[in-house]
């Protein structure tokens, strides 16, 4: 508890651009948001008031950060399983809980609970040797590795296209399961927010567009999508959210395929196909992962416009006019472009911010989008 405010102190564990972004929405809720970051540098330790230095991998740094916490949840999923358990041992209220997040922490053990809860999954297997993966295959390549742990943004996934790629692969000695290659239409995401009590609330579901495994723009709601599909869609997250346990965000990532659609990914925090929220919605996904923590009543999750597109700033090639340049090119040209900068080193390929644009039309709003995200990143 805040003696100063008598508000609940939130504590998240990690630096990066999600805490920042939820740090931003706790300001208005009057909350204290606890930072623990590796370094003083990461992207929310430069504007939280309350950061403490530490690993996730370290129990003695966590423990010590969880102290006067309310509730203490995370910014990404590497935080070891056993530090989780043995924080919620010792008493602290952690949202996500061990006995759920577990499965956004392994691919493994998240395939064999989604297929036990009869949710549709592709076909996969856990692998040890190449001839797993080539009884697998069954001469019908490509197939899609997985790492079982630790992949993101693109990495931890490798398309295997023949039996001597799969040996390469399994030589590395990385843990492993394989799915099939899923004739997909496009990505889809379905975001819910789930509380202590039980309450849910389901944003609007998105469009994903990838990018070399990176999201490049999000498409709110997602064109052309069914409203039977929609709700089947929001209502399988309200399913998984129920089931698993979830308490904060559920992001679940959707393969749309002829007839229906898979699961791709569970996350449990607030997510990269969130993040049109901040303006796109009446109550942002980093609020709404606050208020569930707290187990205070969710808000409304409707659209502030009928056409919302995020577009994510990659870092590019150094060189050119600086980016405070570029911002004040881009809101002369575009002034209803909102633009979040997450205070990160640039280095090509890195998530380094990213570009909201509103409007009535799906078609004009993501031209604004990219144009805006592209100038952001290049310059030109």
């Amino acid at each position: 508890m805040d003696t100063r405010t008598g508000l609940p102190v939130v504590g998240m564990v990690g630096g990066g651009q999600l805490a920042r972004m939820t740090h931003q929405a706790a300001i208005s809720l009057g909350q204290s948001l606890r930072v623990l970051s590796v370094t003083a540098d990461d992207s929310a330790a430069l504007v939280a008031a309350d950061v403490r230095i530490g690993t996730h991998t370290d129990l003695a740094a966590l423990r010590e950060f969880a102290k006067g916490c309310e509730a203490v949840t995370f910014d990404h999923e590497h935080v070891p399983t056993e530090h989780i358990e043995a924080l919620e041992a010792d008493g602290v209220k952690i949202f996500p809980g061990s006995k759920a997040l577990v499965f956004a922490q392994d691919k493994g053990l998240m395939r064999e609970r989604l297929a036990a809860l009869g949710a549709p999954v592709p076909r996969w297997r856990r692998v040890t040797t190449a001839a797993d993966i080539e009884s697998f295959a069954g001469g019908s390549w490509p197939v899609v590795a997985k790492a079982t742990r630790g992949g993101y943004d693109g990495k931890g996934v490798w398309m295997l296209s023949s039996p001597e790629q799969a040996a390469e692969l399994v030589a590395t000695g990385t843990p492993l399961i394989v799915e099939e290659r899923v004739p997909l239409r496009r990505e889809l995401a379905a975001l819910v927010a789930r509380s202590p009590f039980g309450q849910v609330a389901a944003y609007p579901v998105v469009e994903t567009v990838q990018q070399d495994g990176i999201c490049v723009e999000v498409l709110a709601p997602a064109p052309g999508l069914s409203e039977a599909r929609a709700l089947e869609a929001q209502q399988l997250a309200i399913d998984l959210a129920n089931s698993l346990g979830v308490v904060g965000l559920l992001a679940v990532e959707l393969f749309e395929i002829d007839g229906g659609i898979v699961v791709n990914e569970l996350a449990m925090r607030p997510h990269n196909s969130g993040h049109w929220t901040i303006e796109g919605a009446r109550t942002s996904q980093f609020e709404q992962h606050l208020r569930a923590v707290l187990d205070y009543p969710m808000g409304s999750t409707t659209l502030t416009a009928p056409a919302v597109v995020m577009a994510n700033v990659l870092g590019g090639q150094p060189g050119g006019i600086s980016i405070d340049e570029r911002l004040h090119h881009l809101f002369a040209a575009d002034p209803g472009a909102r633009v979040h900068l997450y205070g990160k080193q640039v280095r090509p390929g890195r998530k380094i911010g990213h570009v909201t644009v509103l409007g009535d039309d799906m078609t004009s709003v993501r031209a604004r989008a990219v144009r805006a995200a592209k100038w952001l990143q290049e310059g030109e």
